[in-house]
């Protein structure tokens, strides 16, 4: 868990696999001559470079922020508006040019590529979902999603087989012809996603996607979503405010506060061990059951007599959902179906009161 706005954290998420991303102290000053005020304030702390910058009448949208998202990973960024977070998303997309710092991705720092090199990547290697659905109104489903492959020059025939492909992906098959406006907002948000899909991006940006639409239709999006990363096993950045969709899809969560990254962790590890108050507010009302997985409340070694093998992701709500523990233990695999442990009754009674216990105690902890 990262408590350090600078230091990496080591995690089984960093340890499964390589970077893919990786970020170096980030900043991203709002404000005339903002790189001369950022390098006058060089020997300065981290807070006393903020104060410098606002002092100067400029804005810090991301303050000194490190992180590396590796690859298959679901990279949660939240915070309270203003926090920073889409600003740091469209600094990792080029969208946004940082003031300093480097982002590193596939052994290349982008602040270094030439604007012709940055535009080929992001056709090329980078998918982006917004909020706002971002169709183009005068084009039909499967000439939206055909679009960018179209700039690209793909032939005709080739983009509108790929484009057919990715919209039959997410579950929009029949409509193809229809425009924006025949479409509900769900529908809309799945060709945003079909469109930024079609190029095959090895990295996908996610910026507040489902904000936009209903509670109900909001929850099929994020079962879709993840439905989706199953399948294409992308490396995701995906920013939202809402905690509980955070917990949902998340394989690691990043909190952000005044541009800085205030802690970085597995779900289990920011509800468990909130690095201040900040954080636990946002997780007070979560419960653990939600949090828990697996591989949290089992005990390891081979499993006795376990009638049932479970991924060791499922959360402990699922777990209680479909199992009672009457025909004995729960097996728990890994990602090859190798075993692992095993999840029991009193294991999970266990895990319970351990989480129960500490969250009281960080509780107690910030209130004196």
């Amino acid at each position: 868990m990262q408590k350090d706005t600078s230091a990496s954290c080591t995690t089984s998420a960093q340890q499964a696999g390589q970077a893919k991303l990786s970020c170096r102290n980030l900043w991203k000053v709002f404000g005339d001559d903002a790189v001369s005020t950022l390098a006058a304030a060089k020997a300065a702390s981290l807070e006393g470079k903020i104060t410098q910058i606002r002092d100067a009448g400029q804005i810090c949208g991301v303050a000194d922020v490190s992180f590396d998202v590796h690859e298959g990973e679901i990279f949660v960024v939240m915070g309270l508006s203003g926090s920073g977070k889409s600003t740091m998303l469209r600094c990792l997309s080029s969208l946004v040019s940082p003031t300093a710092g480097e982002i590193i991705y596939e052994g290349r720092n982008l602040l270094d590529m030439s604007k012709t090199d940055l535009i080929d990547l992001r056709r090329h290697k980078m998918g982006m979902v917004f909020q706002s659905f971002g169709l183009l109104p005068h084009l039909s489903v499967i000439e939206n999603v055909a679009f960018p492959l179209k700039i690209q020059g793909v032939s005709a025939t080739e983009r509108l087989g790929k484009a057919r492909e990715y919209i039959t992906l997410v579950g929009l098959d029949g409509r193809e012809y229809a425009m924006p406006d025949e479409l509900s907002g769900g529908q809309q948000q799945r060709v945003g996603i079909a469109r930024s899909l079609a190029v095959g991006p090895d990295l996908w940006f996610l910026d507040e996607p489902f904000s936009a639409l209903d509670p109900l239709i909001r929850r099929q999006m994020q079962d879709e979503f993840m439905r989706l990363q199953s399948k294409l096993n992308k490396t995701i950045v995906f920013v939202t405010h809402d905690f509980l969709e955070a917990l949902k899809i998340a394989d690691r969560i990043a909190i952000m506060r005044d541009g800085q990254m205030v802690q970085i962790g597995t779900p289990a590890e920011i509800v468990l061990n909130p690095a201040d108050d900040y954080v636990a507010e946002f997780a007070s009302d979560v419960p653990l059951t939600r949090v828990l997985t697996a591989s949290d409340v089992m005990t390891t070694g081979s499993a006795n007599e376990a009638h049932i093998s479970i991924p060791s992701g499922t959360t402990l709500e699922d777990i209680l959902d479909s199992h009672d523990f009457s025909d004995g233990d729960i097996a728990v695999a890994d990602a090859n179906g190798n075993t692992i442990g095993q999840v029991t009754a009193g294991s999970i009674v266990s895990a319970m009161h351990e989480g129960v216990s500490r969250a009281r105690h960080a509780e107690e902890a910030s209130v004196s």
